[in-house]
């Protein structure tokens, strides 16, 4: 497999490689170099053909007809799996429709094959259905322990309130639902707090990323209007850092004049490199006070590092994003100003492979 992925023609985009100095300074903790294999993306898009039986709707459902995007991923028995957030067409409007998350699998990490049902949906009869109905399972990300128990942070959607979910697996097919990460620390405080996009941190290990622990305890990156810290002892129940005051502790912020100008939302897992913990994430470019080199309300990804010895500092962080919206598909559908959003980072055959959504619409992937 490394043979065929190193034969075939990148497409190389400057601002995405980002390989030269920023303003005299080197960043040479990044990991840069992504590349868009020629001909391939997207992976992913909508179809008609998929129909499943939704306990919500209690009918005949096609549950990806309108968009698919926002996809994790991540590695079994050989395998890239990825899990994708697809919206049916029972309304219009970003937020509108109904989001399952869908399941591909591919040999080679670009041709996928999909699984024809969704494996994550909203359903009327189970515990989570107050917290779900009607808008929802969005935005997975997916990483796994070392003895192959996968778990999943996804946003759950009732149309009212967006909030952090949990659930597990040792397939990537059947999921446990297990609700807030949130619901036993601080007597539930947070646990009906606006909440989303979660990065459990991770490691390399004999080939194989799997979920770390630093002192004793999980850790996790979450949040979009700023980066919050929680750490967990069974990768269930979460408990956030909070400052002197009892609120949520920012580790990192929108920054004026910046592409993350008004959100920094959390993308894939992070990874614990030798130079720190590597966290990729997604920034919106502020209409107002933004970048101006970069569309307005466009979402580009950057890189934050943090101490392995405390994970709540932070040791430097990109000026300029390493992946921007360049193709047709990356700058039109749902959201026009421009989506790369990344969730998926996946090590196969030599390689890394990093799955993203695409204006609110498709799902492509860029390969290190």
């Amino acid at each position: 497999m490394k043979k065929v992925i190193t034969s075939l023609t990148f497409t190389f985009v400057t601002l995405c490689c980002m390989a030269q100095p920023l303003a005299g300074k080197e960043y040479k903790w990044a990991w840069t170099g992504w590349q868009r294999p020629a001909g391939i993306n997207p992976i992913i898009s909508p179809t008609a053909d998929s129909e499943f039986w939704c306990p919500m709707k209690k009918g005949p459902m096609k549950w990806e007809e309108s968009d698919t995007f926002n996809p994790a991923a991540s590695v079994i028995n050989g395998k890239v799996v990825v899990l994708y957030r697809a919206e049916d067409n029972s309304a219009t409007g970003i937020g509108s429709r109904t989001s399952r998350i869908g399941y591909a699998s591919s040999d080679d990490g670009l041709h996928f094959i999909r699984n024809g049902a969704p494996v994550l949906f909203p359903d009327a009869t189970d515990d989570e259905a107050e917290n779900e109905c009607p808008g929802g399972c969005e935005d997975p990300r997916v990483c796994m322990t070392e003895d192959g128990l996968y778990v999943m942070m996804y946003t759950q959607w009732n149309r009212k309130l967006a909030r952090l979910g949990v659930a597990t697996s040792r397939d990537l097919v059947t999921w446990t639902k297990h609700g807030s990460p949130f619901a036993k620390a601080y007597d539930g405080k947070f646990t009906h707090v606006f909440s989303k996009s979660a990065s459990i941190v991770t490691k390399m290990k004999k080939g194989q990323q799997v979920i770390a622990k630093i002192k004793g305890k999980y850790w996790m990156y979450w949040g979009e209007q700023f980066v919050n810290v929680a750490t967990s002892d069974d990768l269930i129940n979460w408990t956030p850092m909070v400052d002197k005051d009892g609120e949520l502790l920012k580790v990192i912020e929108p920054r004026e004049g910046y592409f993350d100008s008004q959100l920094t939302e959390c993308g894939p897992p992070a990874i614990m490199t030798k130079d720190g913990i590597l966290l990729m994430y997604n920034g919106k470019n502020s209409a107002d006070g933004g970048d101006k080199r970069y569309t307005a309300n466009s979402y580009c990804a950057g890189q934050v590092l943090f101490s392995k010895s405390d994970p709540t500092k932070v040791l430097d962080r990109l000026d300029i994003p390493f992946f921007i919206p360049e193709a047709s598909f990356e700058k039109s559908g749902q959201y026009p100003a421009g989506t790369v959003f990344i969730e998926g980072l996946v090590p196969h055959n030599g390689h890394w492979y990093l799955y993203y959504g695409c204006a609110d619409s498709k799902v492509a992937v860029a390969v290190r």
